[in-house]
Order: structure tokens, then sequence, then C-alpha cells
């Protein structure tokens, strides 16, 4: 594959790159948790956040830069024509070139870059491209949002470029085949994911909700962290579906090391409820669907099944909203890394749950 072969250029100056703000038609589609600067520029910000846009000709660059206070490499995935060919390493510093060539004879081409890695990694500026653009419009679909942790970021599923022994916890991020995503593009919805590795809904995996924040506290900011300094999420996408999978880590016993206190049931169900108390307010008509884990077991697996009904008893005399609905994923033995689904999985978890959700949206 040409992408283990790239090479990128340091591009100091973007001289060349075009700038489509004096266009009266539009160049680019910005899809998921992103953040449109000035310039036509684009911080990819959450899990599988994209940027698409049409061209013309046999090749053209595309200049990427990782972005965080905490300076370290980053990844993309890029689908040229429909075709998955990949990802791209943005090594940290200044904006990256990096070429794309074409060998098939359309006279137009179409570039989706995705953000593969989750929001905790940190930004991914698109800083321009040197692509002879055409337009492109947003073809009108049904939409889902998908809410979670590692699981739903895709996190720790691919080790095709490092393997799961070698490198950092982002290097193994593959948001792009996530079971979102997947299922998603199968049956033909857009998406927004708004996930965090070892999130929880009322403690994270390795936090009593004392040093960390948990995903009530951060939803509604646009990174997805209590940093003030960060814009709110404009809750602009307005979902058909919300999907929300989380309490893997509020039933993890963490690393062993650090004090972890017996599952605390009434204080999940306490913040479950209010938490989709929230989404109601930004998001009245949306479909709420709520789900277990894969990796839940055993015992804890029995009292979360009961949770889930109780959060969903709550909604029962709602008459404004659809009723709750709750999708049971079966148990799997992950092949990914440090214990969590890889690609693989992923496809069996996106051909579980896509005909639940192809349902409910038929229903609407």
């Amino acid at each position: 594959m040409f992408l283990k072969k790239i090479s990128f250029l340091i591009s100091f100056l973007l001289i060349s790159f075009v700038s489509t703000s004096q266009n009266k038609t539009k160049t680019f589609l910005y899809q998921g948790r992103v953040e449109k600067l000035s310039d036509n520029k684009v911080m990819l910000i959450g899990t599988a956040s994209s940027v698409t846009l049409n061209f013309t000709g046999n090749e053209c660059s595309i200049s990427l830069q990782s972005v965080d206070s905490w300076e370290h490499h980053n990844y993309v995935s890029l689908v040229l024509d429909g075709k998955y060919i990949g990802k791209l390493r943005i090594e940290k510093g200044t904006a990256q070139s990096f070429p794309i060539k074409v060998t098939s004879n359309r006279k137009e081409h179409t570039l989706e870059i995705y953000k593969t890695t989750e929001a905790h990694s940190g930004g991914i500026l698109f800083a321009g491209t040197t692509a002879k653009l055409t337009s492109i419009t947003a073809k009108k679909k049904r939409k889902i949002e998908f809410i979670g942790d590692s699981i739903t970021c895709g996190a720790a599923s691919d080790p095709s470029d490092v393997p799961c022994d070698k490198g950092e916890y982002f290097d193994h991020h593959n948001g792009y085949y996530a079971y979102g995503p997947v299922l998603s593009r199968a049956i033909g919805v857009d998406y927004l994911m708004s996930s965090v590795s070892g999130i929880g809904m009322y403690r994270n995996w390795n936090d009593e909700n004392k040093d960390e924040a948990i995903m009530p506290d951060v939803y509604q900011n646009l990174y997805l962290t209590k940093e003030a300094s960060k814009p709110k999420y404009d809750f602009a996408f307005q979902p058909d579906i919300i999907s929300i999978a989380l309490g893997t880590n509020d039933f993890s016993g963490g690393d062993g090391k650090k004090e972890r206190l017996p599952f605390n049931a009434e204080k999940y169900v306490s913040n479950y409820i209010n938490f989709i108390k929230m989404l109601y307010q930004h998001n009245p008509k949306a479909q709420i669907v709520i789900t277990n884990s894969p990796m839940v077991n055993g015992q804890k697996a029995v009292v979360f099944k009961d949770c889930l009904n109780k959060v969903k008893e709550a909604f029962a005399s709602d008459k404004t909203h659809k009723p709750i609905a709750i999708f049971k994923f079966k148990p799997m033995t992950p092949k990914g890394c440090s214990g969590h689904p890889d690609v693989a999985d992923h496809k069996v978890l996106a051909n579980e749950y896509a005909p639940f959700l192809k349902k409910l949206l038929n229903e609407k």
C-alpha cells in the first residue's frame, strides 16, 4: 500500500494551499465534533470526526497538524473514492503536507479524512489542500449519535501499524472501524461520536470521580473536557437516535491498586436519569437507546440489566418523548489490545446492533 511508503514534507508556509472562503459553492463537508476556524480550516476533535472534499486531477496534497498542549503524534484514516486506503501518522510539530495520488480514471474524486484517534488524543488541524476542488453536497440522511467509552471509540482495536505491546495507547485506535461508524455506513445514516476512553456514568475505570471527570461532566463541552477555555458543544446535529453505551468502566474493578469502592447502583441509575434529562433538553425529538456492554459478564451483567431497566422505568410516564429502548450486546471475548474489541470484533458488534437501530429508524 502506498501509505506505508508515503513520505511527507514539512510545510512551513501554506501559500499554495487553496482557500475557499471566497467561493460561494460549498467545497468541504465537515462531520462529527469539529471546531470550524478561520480561513476554512477546521479542528477535527472527536472520534471519526471528518472532512470530505471532491476534486479533479490525479494528485493533490493535504495539510494536517497534531495540536495539543501535550505534543505527540496523532492519526487520521483516509478513504479515497469510497475505498479505505489506510492510516496516516501525523508527527508533532508544525503542519505537514501529505501527497495523495489516485490511479483511477474518474474525472472527479472524493477524499474523506477521518480522525482515527479520540478527543483526548488532541485535535487534528485540517489546514488546507492543493486539490482542484469541486462543489460538494451533503445528502440528507437520518442521524445517530453514539455516546460511550473506549469501546465506542474503537480504542485498542487496530495493531496493524503498531503491535499491541509496542507504542502508546492511541497508536492502536481506529475510530473509522468502531462499531458505530461501521453500522452507520451499513444502514446509510450520518453519525456523531461522543466517546472517551475510561469514562463512566458516575465513576471512571480507575477513579471514583475524584480526580477525573465523568461523561455527564464533559458531554456539553465540544472537546469532551472540563476546560473552560474550550467552546461549548452547539447541539446542531439533532440526531434521530442517541445510543448510550456507558457502564463498562462503572462496573470495572480498576487497576487493582487504587482504592475501588463497591458498585453503587443507586448512583449509577440516578446519574443516568439526569444525563438523559439533559440530553432531552438539547435533543427533544431524539429516541434514546441504552445498551449493556459485551465486556460485562456474570453477576455484574445481571446488576447492569437491572440498572438499565430502572432507567427505562423512570421515563415510563413521559409522554413527551419516545419510550426509551434497551439493546443487549451478546457477551464477547475481545481480541484487541488490552482487553478491547479488535476491528473484526467491532464488525460483529455492528452486525448485532444495526438491525435494531434500522428498525427504530423505520418506525419513526
